[in-house]
């Protein structure tokens, strides 16, 4: 009997340590700011999804379209709201092939360094001018530099979307590099980012599609890995 109720509260202790680091990590009990990146539970089929922030970009988002449409690849775009007037088209052709769309607010602010009203604006602004072109609510948002407030999550009612596999595409233009880091360290369930507004990020993100399907990955967006 003594050993039973040993081994029960042996058992329960491990379970009350889980549930509080758990509480830690997500920031309950009073940390303000949230960098971890959100990615898919479980993982099957050797599903990954390939992420492309600060855009649109006259040419270079044009010529990934492009790209991704030759390839059968459904990509996630985090859009930049001041961008998004003088390229409504390219926004509109991402929907219509397929491609999910997200907020990476409107001019692109550490949401965390700014105040609530200012954070708030930054993404209904951007979330506006997307569903006018689209026609649907945006679900998604990358925070820029992936930094944001519990408090302001509370208040969008969008899910967060950050990232495991960051090859620095916007620190350099030797497109070789950037390849040879992601498809070394991409795994199933990973979410790639990257960026449409550089013609090295764009040739580099077609290399690595063809090298990952060769590899038997599977190209998916955003809310099919994180959902299903």
């Amino acid at each position: 009997m003594k050993k039973k109720l040993m081994r029960r509260f042996c058992i329960w202790g491990v379970y009350c340590l889980c549930v509080l680091l758990m509480l830690i990590v997500s920031g309950v009990g009073g940390k303000a700011e949230q960098t971890a990146a959100i990615s898919a539970n479980d993982c099957y089929e050797n599903r990954i999804a390939i992420t492309f922030d600060d855009g649109p970009g006259k040419g270079t988002t044009e010529k990934l379209l492009d790209g991704l449409k030759e390839r059968g690849v459904k990509a996630t775009f985090f859009l930049v709201g001041e961008k998004i007037e003088d390229n409504r088209e390219l926004v509109a052709r991402m929907y219509a092939e397929g491609h999910l769309i997200g907020n990476h607010t409107f001019t692109h602010v550490q949401l965390s360094k700014v105040d609530g009203k200012q954070a708030l604006e930054e993404i209904v602004k951007t979330n506006t001018l997307i569903e006018e072109i689209t026609g649907e609510p945006v679900r998604y948002i990358r925070p820029p530099y992936g930094s944001y407030s519990n408090s302001l999550l509370m208040q969008i009612n969008m899910t967060p979307v950050l990232w495991s596999v960051d090859p620095e595409d916007w620190n350099t233009d030797n497109t070789g590099q950037v390849v040879k880091s992601v498809v070394a360290n991409v795994k199933c369930g990973d979410i790639i980012l990257l960026h449409d507004i550089y013609d090295s990020s764009v040739v580099a993100a077609l290399e690595i599609v063809d090298e990952l399907k060769a590899k038997g990955f599977i190209f998916v967006t955003v809310d099919q890995l994180l959902l299903d």
